[in-house]
């Protein structure tokens, strides 16, 4: 399950470098949903790692900084999840 969420996160990345930023909102929305259900079964420190990148990363999208967002979901998001969620 890893593999798959670390795609997705690398395809909304994409979406946002393109200027897709309303598709890949709705994509981040959802990848966001899943892997906090993921987390949740995940220890205290590797939930707080997740909490803080995903804080970071909705700043970014509340002010619209799409690259560093997209930075965010290629490199940080994808890091915690191999971290975190291989298992």
């Amino acid at each position: 399950m890893t593999d798959v969420f670390v795609v997705q996160a690398q395809q909304c990345a994409a979406l946002f470098r393109l200027g897709r930023d309303v598709e890949a909102s709705l994509a981040m929305s959802e990848l966001a949903g899943a892997l906090q259900s993921a987390f949740d079964q995940a220890p205290p420190d590797n939930q707080q790692q997740w909490l803080q990148i995903l804080g970071l990363m909705f700043h970014c999208q509340a002010s619209q900084n799409w690259l560093a967002l997209a930075d965010y979901l290629e490199y940080e998001l994808v890091q915690v999840i191999t971290d975190s969620l291989s298992f």
